[in-house]
């Protein structure tokens, strides 16, 4: 059987031992904050793009590292269809709110593992064994 896959893009935002995880309206899971590319799109392109509209912040475009990259089940998708997530870390302007879509931005650590979709859970086991969160 061949996987669908949905690519995406996302922001690790860290502060304090903790990342910037999201939950859109009418959702429970969190995930990291970001979005689908659209036609002709960079990865730094879309990511930004993502960013201000869930999170109201101008990222630094000079500042975009690649973190890493991250495949998992989609989050209610029932089909097979797995989610890969390219993550960034970037410097940003303004202030992290939630936007459009988001209906809660939490700063989360190991703890809250049980309220994230799977891949959001791969990414804090990733960041955890960085010594990059608690």
């Amino acid at each position: 059987m061949s996987s669908t896959f949905i690519d995406k893009l996302a922001l690790i935002a860290l502060k304090d031992d903790k990342v910037a995880l999201v939950r859109s309206h009418n959702k429970t899971l969190f995930y990291v904050p970001g979005g689908k590319r659209e036609a002709g799109e960079t990865d730094e392109q879309a990511l930004c793009r993502e960013i201000d509209e869930e999170l109201t912040v101008a990222l630094q475009p000079q500042s975009i590292a690649f973190y890493g990259e991250f495949t998992g089940p989609a989050d209610g998708k029932q089909d097979g269809t797995q989610v890969r997530i390219r993550c960034y870390q970037a410097d940003f302007t303004g202030q992290l709110q939630p936007a459009a879509e988001i209906a809660e931005l939490k700063w989360c650590d190991s703890r809250d593992l049980p309220q994230c979709s799977h891949v959001a859970a791969l990414i804090l086991h990733d960041l955890k064994a960085r010594s990059l969160i608690k």
